[in-house]
C-alpha cells in the first residue's frame, strides 16, 4: 500500500495532495506566479565532486484546491558520472493534471542552448506492470539531454500538482536537506494562500536558517555543512534536517478521517455474493477464533494481491464487494473485505495503519501524516485479546498474537479518532533463523558422513521462503536443490529434500539429507578435530562516534534471534574418553545475548547449541561505553571438537544438557537455544 509518493530532487522531498482534471501529456510554459527563483551561485574554480549546485529550489505552494510543487535547478557538471543527470524523468498521476516543464537549458562557454527546441519528453505508461503486482496508472515522462558535456551547466525547472480524491484539499508533506548535500545553493520553501496555513514543524538544525513571513517560510543555505546522523543511532536521530507540514493537528484527526474513508467500502451490499461465504463460515463453527481464521484464510487464498492505485486511490480502498468480484486487491482492498466478513460474523475488528518499511521510529515526535504509513491490516479482539490478521499473507499464516513485523507505532482507525499506539519492542519469542545439523560420522574419519541439514526460517524471510517453496512439487524442489548444491564441496550426494510449513510457529522448514565430507582436520598421531557449523561468533565491534556527532544518542540494533544446533555421531572405533570440546559461554554485551553450550553423551555423540538474541533494541551511550571495555574478553572461538587417542579428556565448565539436533524440541514452541533462565 502506498499512501503517498515522494518527489525527489537530490536534497528535497515533497509529498502532496490536490485535485485536477485528467491529463496524460507534458505541458510547456512559464513558472506559476507564486514562484520566485533563487539567484545562481557561480561554481568556484576549485569545485570538486560530481557536480556543483548553482541553484536548487524546491518550493511547495498550498491553495484551496490542494498543492503545487516547483523544482528549479542548475548544476555545474564536474565529472563524467554527472552526465547521468541528463536523464531527466517526471512521474505523475494523470488524474492530478499534467506537469508543466518550464525549461531545459545547457549553458556552455557563454552560450545558452534550449534543449526543448530539438527534443521533448517521451511518455511512458506503466499501468501494465502486473508482474510486479502493481496497477497504479502512473505516467512517467523521460528526456535524455543530447550532447551533454563535462563542464556544462544543466538547468531544469518544472511544476507538478498531485491529487488524492480521498483527502481532497488536505495537504501534508516534508522538505528536507540531506546530511551531506553537494556544495552549492539550496532553497526549500513553503507558501500558502490566505486560510491555507498548515501546521509546521521545524527541527532545531533548520530553525536558525529559516525565515518566516505571514504566508510562507523559506530555508536558504549556501554550501551546507555536513550534519551526519549519529552512527548506529535509531532512525529518529536521522531526521535532523526534515521540515514537516500537515493540515492534521492530531493523530486522532487522521485516524477519524481515514476511518470514514474505510467505512463504506467495508460494508456489504444487501445482495452481496459474500453473504453465502458468511453463512458457510458461520455454519461451520460458532467459535469467534475459528470464524476469524476461516475469514482470513478466504481473503488470503481466494483474492490475489495486486497494488491498486488508479485514479489517485492511494488511501481509498476498493469496496469489499468489488474486491471479491474481481478477486484481486491490495492491502486496503483485502483489509476492508476482511473487516466486512468479520462484522457479519460478529467478530470485533478494526483497521490499523502501519509501516512495513521500518520507518516508524520516532513517529510520535512528528506531525500527523498519511505518508507515515505504507500498509494496513486488521486487528481483531477475541475473548478480550488482540489478534493481528494480514490478508496479504499466504493462507498458512493464521491470526497472530503480535504482528509479523516489528512495528514501533501503529494508528488504529476509528470513527471518534484513535491515538497513535506504541507497540513494545520485545525480543522475538522464537528464532527467526535456525540451522540444525546431524553429522553421522560413526563409520570413521575417512568415510563420507550421513548428513541431515534442516533450515528453519521465520519472520519476513520465512514469509519469502514459504512463498517460493510452497508452490513447488516435490520433484521440482529436489531437482532445484540438487542443482544448486552440485558445486558445494560439503555434499557428495543429495538423497532427499523436504519442505513444510509449521502453522503453530509460523516456520518454513527445509530439510536436506545426503552424504558428504565431515571436514575432519588431521592433527597427526591419530588425532583429529572439527569446527562445527554455526558454532562461533564474530566479536562485536566498538560502539563509538566521531566527536562532532551526538555522543548521548542511544545505539540501535535490529531485534534478531538466531540458533544453531549440531550433533556429531562419533566414529564407533574410538573411545568416548578420548573426545573433548572447547569453550562454552553465556554472556551479554551491547544488549545482545551470546550463548554456546556443548555436551559429550554416552551414546557416542557430541552436541552443540549456539544461540544469540538481541534483548534490547536500544542501549544507552553509557552502557555502550562500559561494554567497549569488555570486547577484549569476548570468546570468538569456533565450536571445536577434538579426538586424541593418547589423552583422556574431561568435561569442564557449567555444562547443561543439549538435546540431539534431530529432537522435535528444536521445532517446538520453546527450543533450548538460550540459557534456561532467559524468558522465551
Amino acid at each position: 500500500m502506498q499512501l503517498l509518493k515522494y518527489y525527489l530532487a537530490f536534497t528535497s522531498v515533497i509529498a502532496s495532495t490536490a485535485a485536477l482534471a485528467q491529463s496524460d501529456t507534458v505541458e510547456y510554459g512559464p513558472p506559476p506566479a507564486w514562484v520566485t527563483e533563487s539567484e545562481r551561485l557561480a561554481a568556484p574554480e576549485d569545485a570538486s565532486g560530481l557536480f556543483f549546485i548553482e541553484r536548487q529550489d524546491a518550493l511547495v505552494h498550498l491553495d484551496s484546491a490542494g498543492q503545487s510543487n516547483f523544482v528549479g535547478q542548475t548544476y555545474k557538471l564536474l565529472h563524467p558520472q554527472a552526465l547521468q543527470l541528463g536523464n531527466i524523468s517526471l512521474e505523475w498521476d494523470p488524474a492530478a493534471g499534467r506537469p508543466i516543464v518550464h525549461r531545459v537549458l545547457i549553458h556552455r562557454d557563454g552560450q545558452t542552448i534550449d534543449v526543448l527546441e530539438k527534443t521533448g519528453f517521451e511518455i511512458l505508461r506503466r499501468e501494465d506492470q502486473l508482474e510486479q503486482a502493481l496497477l497504479d496508472g502512473k505516467l512517467t515522462a523521460v528526456l535524455r539531454v543530447p550532447d551533454l558535456r563535462v563542464g556544462d551547466e544543466l538547468e531544469f525547472a518544472a511544476t507538478t500538482r498531485t491529487q488524492d480524491p480521498s483527502l481532497r484539499e488536505l495537504s501534508y508533506g516534508a522538505l528536507f536537506l540531506g546530511d551531506v548535500p553537494p556544495p552549492g545553493r539550496i532553497r526549500l520553501g513553503l507558501s500558502w494562500e490566505d486560510g491555507q496555513e498548515p501546521n509546521i514543524k521545524l527541527p532545531p538544525a533548520l530553525t536558525d536558517i529559516a525565515t518566516r513571513s505571514s504566508n510562507a517560510f523559506d530555508i536558504r543555505v549556501d554550501n551546507a555543512k555536513p550534519l551526519a546522523a549519529p552512527i548506529e543511532a535509531p532512525l529518529r536521530y536521522a531526521l535532523q534536517r526534515v521540515s514537516e507540514y500537515s493540515d492534521f493537528a492530531r493523530w486522532e484527526d487522521l485516524s477519524a478521517k481515514v476511518s470514514i474513508i474505510f467505512n463504506a467500502p467495508s460494508r456489504l451490499k444487501p445482495d452481496s455474493p459474500l453473504t453465502e461465504e458468511v453463512k458457510r463460515i458461520a455454519a461451520a463453527s460458532a467459535d469467534p477464533m475459528e470464524r476469524a481464521k476461516a475469514a482470513l484464510k478466504l481473503v488470503q487464498e481466494q483474492v490475489r494481491y495486486i497494488y491498486v492505485g488508479l485514479d489517485g486511490g492511494n488511501i481509498t480502498p476498493a469496496s469489499a464487494d468489488l474486491t471479491w468480484e474481481r478477486r484481486y486487491g491490495d492491502c486496503k482492498g483485502k483489509t476492508v473485505l476482511l473487516l466486512a466478513l468479520l462484522r457479519e460474523l460478529g467478530v470485533e475488528a478494526e483497521a490499523v495503519l502501519a509501516n512495513n518499511g521500518g520507518l516508524d521510529d520516532g513517529l510520535d515526535q512528528r506531525l500527523p501524516s498519511p505518508a507515515a504509513f505504507d500498509h494496513v491490516l486488521v486487528r481483531a479482539k477475541i475473548d478480550g485479546k488482540h489478534w493481528w490478521l494480514d490478508g496479504t499473507f499466504p493462507g498458512d499464516y493464521p491470526p497472530l498474537v503480535r504482528p509479523l513485523l516489528n512495528y514501533r507505532w501503529v494508528l488504529p482507525l476509528s470513527q471518534k479518532g484513535s491515538a497513535l499506539e506504541r507497540l513494545p519492542a520485545t525480543p522475538p519469542q522464537l528464532p527467526l533463523e535456525m540451522g540444525l545439523y546431524e553429522i553421522d560420522a560413526s563409520g570413521g574419519f575417512d568415510v563420507p558422513a550421513h548428513i541431515t541439514s534442516t533450515r528453519v526460517v521465520r519472520g519476513v524471510d520465512g514469509l519469502v521462503l514459504h512463498s517460493q517453496l510452497s508452490a513447488l512439487t516435490k520433484d521440482q524442489l529436489e531437482t532445484g536443490m540438487r542443482n544448486s548444491l552440485a558445486s558445494d564441496p560439503n555434499w557428495d550426494e543429495i538423497e532427499s529434500v523436504d519442505y513444510r510449513f509449521d502453522r503453530m510457529t509460523q516456520a518454513g522448514i527445509l530439510t536436506i539429507r545426503g552424504t558428504g565430507k565431515a571436514n575432519w582436520d588431521d592433527d597427526g598421531d591419530g588425532a583429529y578435530s572439527m569446527s562445527l557449523v554455526g558454532g562461533g561468533f564474530n566479536p562485536p565491534t566498538r560502539k563509538q562516534r566521531p566527536s562532532d556527532q551526538d555522543q548521548t544518542a542511544p545505539y540501535y540494533s535490529t531485534l534478531a534471534y538466531s540458533c544453531y544446533a549440531t550433533t556429531v555421531k562419533l566414529p564407533k572405533d574410538t573411545a568416548l574418553d578420548n573426545w573433548g570440546f572447547n569453550s562454552v559461554f553465556d554472556t551479554m554485551i551491547f544488549g545482545r545475548l551470546y550463548y554456546r553450550m556443548m555436551e559429550r553423551r554416552v551414546d557416542g555423540t557430541i552436541r552443540m547449541v549456539r544461540g544469540s538474541r538481541v534483548e534490547e533494541a536500544e542501549i544507552s551511550a553509557e552502557k555502550a561505553k562500559r561494554d567497549n571495555g569488555r570486547i577484549d574478553d569476548f570468546d570468538n572461538s569456533k565450536a571445536n571438537i577434538y579426538y586424541d587417542p593418547a589423552n583422556k579428556m574431561n568435561a569442564w565448565g557449567q555444562l547443561r544438557p543439549v538435546p540431539a539436533s534431530t529432537d522435535s524440541v528444536w521445532l517446538g514452541s520453546n527450543p533450548p537455544c538460550l540459557p534456561p533462565d532467559v524468558a522465551p
